[in-house]
């Protein structure tokens, strides 16, 4: 099949202002060339067309049905080139694009919400795309560049391609059923938990959040005995409250609202999990320079203290 003839963008721009116009003179004018080459910039499109374009008499410029019919797909080239000159300098710049985010489903308790919704007023063109998952797959989704930032739990240590900033630090509470004795407390003293059956997420989901909870039961003197394994939070606290077990948790996990659950503030109180943004070091994508840039100034999930505070205490707590 062959291909439709292209014609020439400065042709389609002359055309479109002498439609406008109507009048030589005052189209050459607006176009700040002479009036020959207008003339001749319209010859030459009538050429390639086949047709005139413009009846042309003494006094009088009207266009042809020829004119008419090619008006509107000039004009719709011509502002589909602006409309595409300008996407591709906001993309250039960093203001539009696609930026595509894992995050660990906890952190849509305390970053990701203030992280979204500062983003997006600093950037109304960029296009976001959010993936939900933990902190290994985001790991292995940012090397494999099908994401572009992950906002994940306790970063790895050690030399990598992927770049790390902590946005958010926060301390650890026991998640207890709402019925247990230790509940009562002000604060759980992380030995009192040695003879509980814990839920824990997988390591392979986290393995440094992982051995962060059993490092500090090991500091405690005993070796956490798991019972039950559960991908997010949410489920975890979910088979807590069924008496299942307890669980050690970051201090966001607060905010999901189970009645059968008890979050207490543990000892040592000085224990705390890190959140940090993640990147591939020499991304091209602007706009992930644009969200580090953010979070630097103190913008985009820059959030200290989100969750930082101590859990709620019963009302009958005694230390």
């Amino acid at each position: 099949m062959d291909r439709p003839e292209l014609l020439p963008l400065p042709q389609l721009h002359a055309f479109l202002v002498l439609a406008e116009e109507l009048h030589f003179g005052r189209a050459a004018a607006r176009l700040g060339v002479a009036q020959p080459p207008l003339s001749q910039q319209i010859r030459r499109l009538e050429e390639k067309v086949g047709y005139p374009l413009f009846d042309r008499t003494p006094g009088r410029v009207a266009l042809t049905p020829a004119g008419h019919a090619l008006l509107p797909a000039a004009r719709r080239a011509l502002t589909g080139l602006a409309d595409g000159l300008a996407t591709a300098r906001a993309a250039g710049s960093g203001r539009a694009g696609r930026l595509r985010i894992g995050f660990a489903a906890s952190l849509a308790l305390t970053v990701l919400p203030g992280l979204l919704r500062d983003f997006r007023q600093r950037f109304p063109e960029a296009h976001l795309d959010i993936h939900e998952m933990t902190t290994a797959p985001q790991l292995d989704a940012l090397r494999d560049r099908t994401i572009d930032i992950g906002l994940l739990r306790e970063p790895p240590a050690g030399p990598s391609e992927l770049g790390f900033r902590t946005v958010l630090s926060e301390p650890f509470v026991t998640v207890l059923p709402a019925a247990h004795p230790l509940a009562a407390r002000r604060t759980v003293p992380l030995d009192r938990l040695a003879d509980e059956p814990f839920v824990l997420l997988p390591r392979a989901a986290g393995p440094q959040l992982y051995d962060r909870i059993t490092g500090l039961c090991e500091a405690a003197g005993f070796t956490p005995r798991i019972a039950q394994h559960a991908v997010e939070w949410q489920t975890v606290c979910a088979l807590v409250e069924t008496g299942l077990g307890v669980s050690v948790a970051p201090a966001g996990i607060r905010r999901i609202r189970l009645k059968g659950v008890a979050f207490r503030r543990i000892e040592p109180g000085t224990a705390r999990t890190r959140v940090a943004v993640a990147w591939r070091e020499g991304d091209d994508n602007p706009l992930v320079g644009q969200l580090l840039a953010a979070i630097g100034q103190g913008g985009a999930g820059s959030l200290p203290g989100t969750a930082t505070g101590p859990a709620p205490d019963a009302p009958d707590a005694r230390s």
